[in-house]
C-alpha cells in the first residue's frame, strides 16, 4: 500500500469523460490508453468501482451502451449521474420542473409531472441553451414565491476533442445572479453526492479514492467529503490546475492506468 493512501482501498470512485475516454471522434469518443485494463484490475483485487459523473446529456442506459463498445464491463448501478437522482428528489418533494436540459435525457423525467412548474432544473443543454430557453427558465423563477433552482453539477467547461467547451455552470450563475437565489447543486461537487456513491459501497471516505480529471469538482470535491483525490494529466487537465490556489490534489498522474498502479502497490 502507497503511503500516501494512510488505509487500504476499498472503494474507487472514477470520473468518466476524461478518465475513461476523451470526448470527440466518430465513435463518441477515444478510450484513454490503459484505462480499461486498469478497471479490470480493480476489479480483480476486489476493490468496488462507482463511476461518478456529471454527464447529463444522455440517460444511464445509453452511458453504459457507449462504454460497453469502449470494452468497459459496467451495469447500470455502477454509475451514479445527476439526471436520476433529480428526477427522484423532484417527486420526493412534489416538485413540478421547468427542463432546461438536453433532449437526450428527457426520458429521465418521464414520470415526473411538468405541468405546471414551481422551479427549474439546469443541466448541459449544449446547443439548446438559447435565449428563448434560458429566459424561460428565468422567468419561471421570477413569477415564483419562493425560487427553487435545481443544477446537475456546476462545471465551468469540459473538453470535447482538442476544443474547451462551455458548460452549465455558466448559465446557473447567470440565473442566480439575475434571480437573487443560489442553486441546489446535485452533482458534483455536492458532498451527499460523493457520500451516496460510497454507502452503494458500503465504504467510508477513508478508505475511498476519487480518481478525476476537474480539480475543483472532482478533486476538490471529493476532499471536502474526506476522500482522497488523485489527479489524472488526461481529459480536461490543464498544467495550471497543479498549482491550484485552493485545491491541492493527494496524488497527481498521467492517466488511470499509473492510478491503478498506485493504489495497487
Amino acid at each position: 500500500m502507497s503511503p500516501w493512501l494512510g488505509n487500504p482501498v476499498r472503494g474507487v470512485l472514477l470520473d468518466i469523460t476524461g478518465v475513461l475516454y476523451n470526448s470527440g471522434g466518430s465513435g463518441g469518443g477515444i478510450v484513454i490508453e490503459g484505462s480499461v485494463e486498469a478497471v479490470e484490475r480493480l476489479k480483480a483485487a476486489n476493490i468496488s468501482v462507482r463511476l461518478v459523473t456529471n454527464e447529463t446529456q444522455s440517460t444511464r442506459e445509453k452511458l453504459i451502451q457507449k462504454l460497453g463498445r469502449h470494452g468497459y464491463s459496467v451495469n447500470v448501478d455502477d454509475v451514479f449521474a445527476p439526471a436520476p437522482a433529480v428526477s427522484k428528489l423532484l417527486k420526493e418533494r412534489r416538485l413540478s420542473p421547468y427542463l432546461l436540459v438536453h433532449p437526450g435525457v428527457l426520458s429521465e423525467f418521464d414520470n415526473v409531472d411538468t405541468s405546471s412548474p414551481n422551479c427549474v432544473v439546469v443541466g448541459d443543454a449544449e446547443d439548446h441553451f438559447t435565449y428563448d430557453n434560458v429566459n424561460k427558465a428565468f422567468q419561471t423563477l421570477m413569477g415564483l414565491d419562493t425560487p427553487i433552482l435545481i443544477s446537475m453539477g456546476k462545471g465551468k467547461y469540459y473538453k470535447q476533442g482538442d476544443h474547451f467547451q462551455l458548460d452549465l455552470g455558466a448559465y446557473v450563475a447567470g440565473l442566480e445572479y439575475s434571480c437573487d437565489i443560489k442553486a441546489e447543486i446535485v452533482g458534483k461537487p455536492s458532498k451527499d453526492y460523493f457520500m451516496t456513491a460510497l454507502n452503494d459501497m458500503h465504504v467510508s471516505p477513508s478508505e475511498a479514492v476519487m480518481v478525476g480529471d476537474d480539480i475543483v469538482h472532482d478533486i476538490g470535491g471529493a476532499q471536502n467529503a474526506g476522500i482522497k483525490g488523485m489527479l489524472v494529466r488526461t481529459g480536461k487537465y490543464r498544467p495550471s490546475d497543479e498549482n491550484h490556489p485552493l485545491v491541492k490534489p493527494d496524488v497527481i498522474v498521467d492517466n488511470l492506468a499509473k492510478a491503478v498502479d498506485l493504489i495497487l502497490s
